[in-house]
Formats: C-alpha cells, sequence, structure tokens
C-alpha cells in the first residue's frame, strides 16, 4: 500500500514538472524573435493585418529592410512610434556575423560568415571593371561530392534558410554601403548562385530569397543579372524557368555518362540525355540569352580534343555557350590542371563549331576564393543537438 502510494506521489510530481517544462517550452517558442529579412511582402502583409495594423504599413516595412538596409527599428521615421515597438518585440534585424574576411591580389573578396546555429558558409566578392559579381551560397555544405570540387569533400549540413540567402546580400551591401542601391557602378551588380552547395536541393528557400532580390521594390535586381548553377537536378530546372526566369548555368564537366557517373555522382539519376532534354526545354532561351554550360579543365581526364567534338555533339540544339575552368586545385586534390596549350586547342574546336568558349580567368586562388575551392569548417551535428 505504502508502496503504491509513492508511485502514486512521484507521478503527481512527474506530471508537474512535465507541465512546468511544456509550459517553458511554449513561453521560449512564443517569445522568441524571428529575423524580419528574409520575410517576403506577402508575410509582412499577413503580419500586419494580424496586429491591427492596415496593408500599406506592411509595404512600408518593407521598403525599409529591403530598399534602405535598416537596422533598427526606430529608424522606420514614418511608422508610427507603437508600431515600431510592436515590431521590435516580435522581430529582429539581426545580420549574419562576419568571422573572418580575406581580400586577393585581385581584389577578389571572400567573407567566412557564422550563422545562428554556429554553422559557417563562405561568400565570395569579384569586382570587374564594369560590375561586381557576388557568389552566395546555398547550403552549408554539399550533398553532391563532385570529385574536383573541394566543397564536395565536405558533407551536407543543412540548407540555408531564406534570410540566410538574403543575409550574404545584405552584407556585401552592408560592405560597400550600398543603401539605397545606386543606378549604375554598383559593387554588387550581379549574383550567382555558384557557392557552397546544390540550390535546387534547397528550392523553395531559394525561390523565395531570389523574389525578394528580383523585386523592384525589394533588392531590385533584374532577374538577368541573376545566374543559378545547378550540377544538374532536372525535376526542377524547368520549374525554376518558369517561377524565375534567371539565367541558367550547368555544372557539365563531362560529356559521356561513363566518365561523369565518375566524378560527378549526381549524373547516375539524372543521365546526360535527361539533363540535355531538359535544358532543351528550359523557358526563354534564344540566341541571346543562352544556357551557360561549365567545363573545368582536368588534365587526363575530359581534356581530349575527342571530348571537345562530343560537347559539340552533346549541345546541338541548345542555345549555348560555354565556359572553360581552369582546374583550381586545394590541398590534396586529386586531379591536376589541363596544361593552357591543351585548353587552348579545346576551345578553338568549339569556337569552330560556333560556341562562345571563353577561358574563364581564376580570380581569388591565392585566398581558396576561386570556383570549387569553397569549404567552411561546419561539421553535421547530431540529430539530438540540431
Amino acid at each position: 500500500m505504502f508502496g503504491e502510494k509513492c508511485k502514486l506521489i512521484f507521478a503527481r510530481r512527474l506530471k508537474t514538472i512535465e507541465t512546468f517544462e511544456v509550459q517553458a517550452y511554449i513561453k521560449e517558442m512564443t517569445t522568441e524573435k524571428h529575423s524580419l529579412i528574409g520575410l517576403s511582402l506577402e508575410d509582412m502583409t499577413s503580419w500586419a493585418l494580424s496586429v491591427g495594423l492596415r496593408p500599406f504599413r506592411a509595404q512600408q516595412i518593407y521598403h525599409w529592410v529591403y530598399g534602405l538596409g535598416v537596422r533598427s527599428f526606430d529608424q522606420m521615421k514614418n511608422l508610427p512610434k507603437n508600431v515600431q515597438e510592436t515590431l521590435a518585440e516580435t522581430f529582429h534585424l539581426d545580420r549574419l556575423d562576419l568571422n573572418t574576411a580575406q581580400t586577393s591580389v585581385d581584389g577578389t573578396q571572400k567573407w567566412l560568415l557564422s550563422l545562428k546555429d554556429g554553422q559557417e558558409i563562405e561568400t565570395v566578392h569579384i569586382p570587374e571593371r564594369t560590375r561586381g559579381t557576388l557568389c552566395i551560397s546555398s547550403q552549408v555544405g554539399c550533398t553532391l561530392t563532385c570529385k574536383f570540387c573541394h566543397t564536395g569533400t565536405q558533407l551536407l549540413v543543412r540548407n540555408l534558410t531564406a534570410a540566410e540567402l538574403l543575409g550574404q546580400m545584405f552584407m556585401a551591401r552592408d560592405v560597400f554601403g550600398e543603401w539605397p542601391a545606386p543606378q549604375e557602378n554598383r559593387h554588387v551588380s550581379n549574383i550567382v548562385l555558384m557557392g557552397m552547395g546544390e540550390p535546387l536541393y534547397n528550392y523553395e528557400n531559394v525561390k523565395k530569397a531570389l523574389a525578394i532580390a528580383m523585386d523592384p521594390a525589394g533588392f531590385n535586381m533584374p532577374k538577368r543579372s541573376i545566374t543559378l548553377s545547378t550540377s544538374g537536378v532536372v525535376p526542377f530546372i524547368e520549374q525554376c524557368g518558369k517561377e524565375l526566369g534567371v539565367n541558367l548555368a550547368i555544372s557539365l564537366h563531362a560529356v559521356t555518362n561513363e566518365l561523369r557517373n565518375r566524378i560527378m555522382p549526381i549524373n547516375r539519376k539524372y543521365s546526360l540525355e535527361e539533363l540535355m532534354a531538359a535544358c532543351q526545354a528550359y523557358p526563354g532561351t534564344s540566341k541571346s540569352n543562352r544556357i551557360t554550360f561549365e567545363y573545368v579543365m582536368l588534365k587526363g581526364v575530359n581534356d581530349s580534343l575527342a571530348d571537345a567534338r562530343g560537347l559539340v555533339k552533346l549541345l546541338k540544339n541548345i542555345h549555348a555557350k560555354i565556359n572553360l575552368i581552369p582546374f583550381n586545385s586545394w590541398p590534396e586534390a586529386p586531379y591536376e590542371c589541363s596544361d593552357w596549350q591543351t585548353i587552348e586547342k579545346f576551345a578553338a574546336v568549339l569556337e569552330e563549331a560556333g560556341y562562345a568558349s571563353p577561358i574563364r580567368k581564376t580570380r581569388g586562388e591565392d585566398i581558396l576564393a576561386a570556383c570549387g575551392q569553397l569549404k567552411s569548417l561546419s561539421m553535421r551535428q547530431k540529430k539530438s543537438k540540431l
């Protein structure tokens, strides 16, 4: 009897403890502030209506966040004080933390950015005479394990949120003081999703972030100044063209399924035949709006004249241009870059067939900021920690 009574008392205490824990968890969840960066105009309008504000207030907030890049709510001068306070109680405008910044001898900058959960990503800015290109990451790590890519040696940790994708653009505009963005001579005139990760495996967050980036009331980036690079996630290619209409770049690097299976395992899931069919169907392509095919030159692997002729055959009936990329080495890389003479002969075959085939100039190689060199120290965590 005594034992049963003890069990009952213990059970009641355990239930009380559990109740307190649940209540504390609910309180934490309801009082946690969320980033205002990453919310669309529709999101902000829904929030405004939920707290009794008229929709035009959401438009004002949206402009302050994405058009003017304010860092605090009291800078939103055309909002009543009580609205500023309500925003501050619910949201924050925190930027990504800049861990380290490196500058190459050629002016290329690489930023190692820390996320709220302690993970890290790398973002690169490439200055040119008439424009500046921001290369952003879409994932922490990568799921693809391409054999020639440094990022591929780092397993996928997680997808980036829309806020974290946009946060990289905020970082660049903060660094260059481009709030509001100038009409001409921008330091950030172009955006390429060619950093860490496969953007089409994070499509919904990428779509949301790019919609804000292209919105005239948002970042006001023309869609033709944005390029999304994919290794060939076929099911999302057509959807990307219809919904976003940005420039498409295909990370190709081989002209046979046998070789591409070996150096790019994604080809085992989506073959070259499927990939080329998706490229032919990509909306909006024309002689003036071509798909870019990226081809890294690996010595003795994919750089023969037979490979060049195979590439011409593969791209038949596709509005295409080809970027030849000298392989950028990284510690313990398993490949070497093709000889310069070999690259020039390869390019000549493509040009004779009518394909523009510039040899991409390596930028930021001395700080491991060049194509295929990005990698952070972020590691996968146990599910319990996540």
